[in-house]
């Protein structure tokens, strides 16, 4: 699981700055053809991978993608380089939360050393928005201190392991003009940064409610399947 787990976050970092950087040379037919391949990385990744993770997996997809609609096309939070919402960004979210997820595979046996990473990452970096960055990033502190209590909390190293993938991959985006973070919230007046930094408690978010849903439906293929068998045995 470790070999798979070193494949995957490998895989997925060399795909996100090469993807990004493809994004920057191309026009909206481009960018729907990166969405191809994009999926295509992350049905190979998916593939290495056990049931539940895929499923996990999958669901973080819907979740998020129903997430960038609001946040960038009716929110306004952020905006893409083409004022749109590019073909790669739903399976890319995809490819986000197995890179969180086999970096806490990869630490598995010291899951308080990724835990302890982001919650100082997370607590500097939102520390610093409202201290010494250029920029106030009021919006990002908030969500820095509510990925801390939740980090304390659970304890989860998958959390953590999303946390460390986000940080890079909004740095790096950011930095390449992929997409652009307004100076302030929409409607709330509150400063951000570009990118926040607390950005990735929106994704932990999407994560909580994948990892619920999954369990759940889960359980209930389960039931279902258990009710079947004891009636099909009852029949004879």
């Amino acid at each position: 699981m470790r070999h798979v787990a070193l494949v995957t976050v490998a895989a997925v970092s060399v795909w996100t700055v090469g993807g990004l950087w493809l994004d920057a040379q191309v026009g909206r037919t481009g960018q729907l053809l990166l969405g191809l391949l994009t999926c295509g990385v992350l049905a190979a990744l998916l593939s290495l991978h056990p049931r539940a993770v895929r499923l996990q997996t999958l669901a973080v997809v819907v979740i998020a993608t129903f997430g960038e609609v609001v946040g960038s096309l009716v929110w306004g939070l952020y905006t893409y380089r083409l004022d749109n919402l590019p073909a790669f960004v739903p399976p890319g979210h995809g490819l986000v939360y197995l890179g969180g997820f086999s970096l806490a595979t990869i630490f598995a046996r010291r899951p308080s050393a990724l835990l302890g990473i982001a919650i100082a990452g997370a607590a500097l970096w939102g520390a610093a928005g409202v201290t010494v960055l250029p920029a106030t990033d009021l919006a990002g502190a908030v969500g820095c201190a509510f990925l801390v209590a939740v980090l304390l909390k659970t304890r989860r190293p998958v959390y953590a392991g999303v946390f460390v993938v986000v940080a890079a991959l909004e740095l790096y985006g950011t930095a390449v003009g992929t997409w652009t973070w307004e100076g302030v919230v929409p409607g709330l007046g509150i400063s951000q940064g570009n990118p926040p930094s607390g950005v990735a408690s929106g994704y932990v978010v999407f994560d909580v409610v994948a990892i619920w849903v999954t369990t759940r439906v889960s359980r209930s293929t389960l039931r279902g399947i258990r009710t079947r068998v004891q009636a099909f045995a009852a029949s004879f």
